[in-house]
């Protein structure tokens, strides 16, 4: 099972997560927990372990510390953790930026659910092997 944090700043997105990954939910191939602002996923990468999260999705545009300066945490405090952004201003500077920061990728709002269950299922393989 691939642990997920996902970080969104929008009240709905947690529940638009769980509808379009119910059936891999139900199936226990991921698990999904969530926070609503940079500092509450510091929180939950901090307390969570066994096991901890596999993969971390951020939207970029938050209040506070924005997706992109969590991003220069996280990578401070857990290089190994794959990170994708998350932006509804997709353009190719802020992928140039993200990709920098150490971000494996960068899907823009609103999201291709199918092509982010397919970039989450490479993490899993590869967190597997």
């Amino acid at each position: 099972m691939l642990k997920v944090l996902m970080v969104d700043d929008e009240p709905d997105a947690e529940l638009l997560f769980r509808q379009n990954f119910r059936r891999e939910i139900r199936k226990k191939h991921y698990e999904f927990l969530f926070a609503q602002s940079a500092d509450q996923a510091l929180d939950v990468l901090e307390r969570e372990t066994s096991p901890s999260v596999m993969a971390l999705l951020s939207d970029i545009n938050m209040p506070g510390m924005s997706g992109l300066e969590l991003l220069d945490v996280v990578k401070q405090k857990k290089p190994d953790l794959p990170v994708i952004m998350i932006t509804a201003y997709g353009d190719a500077g802020t992928e140039s930026d993200a990709m920098k920061r150490g971000a494996v990728q960068l899907v823009s709002k609103p999201v291709d659910f199918a092509k982010l269950k397919s970039e989450l299922a490479e993490l899993s393989d590869q967190a597997a092997s």
